[in-house]
């Protein structure tokens, strides 16, 4: 019998890679808007970091998102995935 093959995806802010599940997805939208994906279906581009907030900062310092999503980010949307990230982690923990 086969064994199924677990999907890995790699940690913007630590670089790690991990099995999918374990990581939370920041899509942005065919309309360019950005949010947090719990489900991993919503429609968009998606990257890819782990649940913690030293993993977001050290992504916001390399500009992992920007390079990832291949445009600017506006300021104000790091601070509302930072909250969203930050509800996540309170919901879990």
């Amino acid at each position: 019998m086969k064994t199924k093959k677990i999907p890995q995806r790699m940690c913007l802010g630590c670089q790690e890679s991990r099995p999918k599940r374990e990581l939370i997805r920041i899509v942005r939208s065919p309309e360019g808007e950005f949010s947090v994906d719990t489900t991993g279906k919503k429609p968009g581009r998606g990257a890819y970091i782990c649940p913690k907030l030293e993993c977001f900062a050290a992504a916001r310092k390399s500009k992992g998102l920007e390079r990832s999503f291949k445009s600017q980010i506006d300021k104000s949307v790091y601070e509302l995935l930072e909250q969203q990230l930050n509800k996540l982690s309170k919901a879990e923990g």
